[in-house]
């Protein structure tokens, strides 16, 4: 049973999961381990992107029942009757495998989860850019990780007037705005990219050369945006699945991302790309202004 996209090219190299994918996992994976008594805390690497929690610590996690899973960001935190949360980033290549009864570890399976009714939980992450961290009772938010990040995207915070007051104060380009983690979080390059298509806005207008229409438009793309990955079960490029082994299905819906020279479905011009800090473009400059 998987949980989570491999580390396959085109969520290896290119993307991670973005919002929608974490989201799902976290939809996906809550039935299973939602209120079960952790039986031990396996560990075959000393760190993946940061040193995992102590020995200590990972041995006081036995007997302690899972109260709850959240998504913050593109974070699942694991809430535990003790008070503590176990916080988990997938990174590029991280999957998260649920089996009972269990099943021998695949290659690069760094932490198992076992659970006192013979369940458990296998964390692979090939390229180690995942992480799994501890935070004792009330220190969650103070992680550094956690504490800088901007507002939920599908929260009532978020709103049309938040993004329009950032906007205007920045001469950023709106794309690298809305992939900002400190301003709105889980906004990753698929969905920006579909969202400002959706808007009718290039990639590399400035932030403040946005009218109040316009900043709308994009606020009102963002949350359509994900909201409809989210209810697709996310985007699959290469392996992505949710809790029941099916992938998602957004990348049927996909507008300009990764269709590089192949008609605009609105105006049927061709589809240009272009690299913005590292990362892919897509755009139609007759839609996108």
């Amino acid at each position: 049973m998987t949980i989570a996209g491999d580390g396959a090219p085109a969520w290896g190299v290119k993307e991670m999961p973005e919002l929608p994918e974490v989201e799902t996992i976290c939809r996906s994976l809550a039935p299973h381990i939602t209120g079960k008594l952790l039986a031990g805390v396996e560990v075959s690497a000393p760190k993946l992107r940061r040193p995992l929690p102590s020995a200590t610590v990972l041995r006081g996690l036995s007997n302690q029942r899972i109260l709850a899973l959240e998504r913050r960001a593109k974070y699942l935190l694991w809430h535990l009757d003790g008070g503590g949360v176990l916080v988990i980033h997938l990174g590029m290549s991280g999957r998260l495998s649920y089996c009972n009864p269990p099943r021998p570890a695949e290659p690069h399976t760094h932490v198992i989860f076992h659970f006192t009714d013979g369940g458990e939980l296998h964390f692979r992450d090939p390229r180690r850019f995942g992480s799994l961290d501890y935070a004792g009772p009330g220190e969650a938010l103070e992680m550094a990780f956690l504490r800088d990040l901007g507002l939920e995207p599908l929260s009532p915070a978020f709103t049309p007037d938040f993004l329009r007051q950032r906007l205007a104060s920045t001469q950023r380009t709106v794309k690298t705005l809305i992939m900002d983690q400190r301003v709105v979080v889980g906004v990753g390059n698929i969905y920006a990219n579909e969202a400002l298509f959706r808007a009718g806005l290039h990639p590399q207008r400035r932030g403040n050369s946005l009218s109040a229409q316009e900043g709308a438009a994009l606020h009102a793309a963002v949350v359509q945006v994900l909201q409809e990955a989210v209810e697709r079960g996310g985007t699959t490029l290469t392996d992505f699945r949710n809790a029941e082994g099916e992938p998602g299905f957004f990348q049927l819906d996909l507008a300009v991302y990764g269709r590089q020279q192949q008609p605009c479905p609105r105006c049927g011009r061709e589809i240009l790309r272009l690299v913005q800090g590292g990362r892919s473009s897509f755009f139609c400059e007759t839609c996108q202004k």
